[in-house]
């Protein structure tokens, strides 16, 4: 049986202006076991990204037009492409330009003359963070979890399938952005400056969001959990008429809505127990035994509202 040896190459999309580079890296990695794309400016690697998705990005930082910063920001705005890690390459004299290329969401950097193996190896360290980083976020996607990571900026780099939805809308159609207010409110988490409390809550199109910083996870990586308080119309109106605390409302919104504790838990950001411990508020409160007749109750109060 015939093997094909090529399906599990990796795949390295090298972006620079000169037809010399372009050959003597085309080479080198061929050489490695490393599959090539080409492309001759920053246009021409947008182009490119967008009919396939390499498993890493060598970028040359100055090319005329489009510079190797600005494609690199292009990129990472884009939802597909934005845990692409990116390599810069940069000359001997333009150290300025390493600290604009990580700020940009590069990985790394090289200098020209660039030394072969030196660049394999760098490739392949970032590529195995890559894949580990893509597992990882593979096992979070499947237990449900409302999690996301920003950058040092406060771009968004990734999110959970859940946390999707609690974002969707807020951010510029079609891309991995954030408005102002949170992006803000997260970087005064991860950098500490958020001393009065481990989270903060914000208001944003009329829902109200609660985010808690978790730790950072790579260089350039922050990881927070995400909660919807459901500090809403339905919420605030059971709370004022069944005489109930903010978190018991909104414990007993989602028993009317069919979920059970642990989807409550994973909504909420709290604890199973703890959900327990609001139920048997509520149930005494309310003069109830179950949280099915708990559910009736609130469905009929939200439905007798004028």
């Amino acid at each position: 049986m015939m093997i094909d040896e090529t399906r599990n190459r990796d795949t390295v999309l090298v972006v620079d202006d000169t037809p010399d580079t372009l050959g003597f890296l085309t080479d080198a990695l061929e050489q490695a076991g490393i599959t090539v794309l080409v492309a001759i400016d920053g246009e021409g690697a947008l182009t490119l990204l967008d009919q396939i998705t390499p498993d890493l990005v060598l970028m040359d930082a100055i090319m005329p037009g489009m510079d190797g910063f600005e494609t690199c920001r292009r990129l990472k705005r884009i939802n597909h492409l934005a845990h692409l890690p990116v390599i810069f390459m940069t000359g001997l004299s333009e150290t300025q330009h390493v600290l604009e290329g990580l700020q940009a969401g590069g990985v790394d950097y090289v200098t020209k003359p660039i030394v072969v193996d030196e660049l394999i190896a760098r490739i392949h360290v970032h590529l195995a963070n890559a894949r580990a980083t893509q597992s990882a976020r593979i096992a979070l996607d499947a237990t449900g979890r409302f999690l996301l990571t920003i950058d040092e900026e406060g771009r968004l780099l990734w999110c959970t399938p859940q946390a999707t939805k609690l974002l969707s809308g807020l951010g510029e159609p079609g891309t991995m952005s954030l408005p102002p207010a949170i992006s803000s409110a997260l970087d005064a988490l991860k950098r500490g400056k958020s001393v009065t409390a481990p989270t903060v809550s914000l208001v944003i199109a009329g829902r109200t969001l609660e985010f808690s910083y978790l730790s950072a996870i790579g260089p350039n990586e922050y990881l927070f959990r995400l909660t919807e308080t459901g500090a809403g119309k339905e919420e605030i109106f059971l709370k004022q008429y069944l005489s109930l605390t903010m978190r018991e409302a909104e414990v007993l919104i989602w028993i009317a809505k069919g979920k059970s504790n642990r989807d409550i838990s994973e909504i909420l950001g709290i604890s199973p127990r703890t959900v327990n411990k609001h139920l048997e508020q509520i149930f005494t409160k309310l003069g109830v035994e179950n949280r099915a007749s708990a559910a009736a109750l609130a469905v009929r109060a939200l439905s007798a509202r004028g």
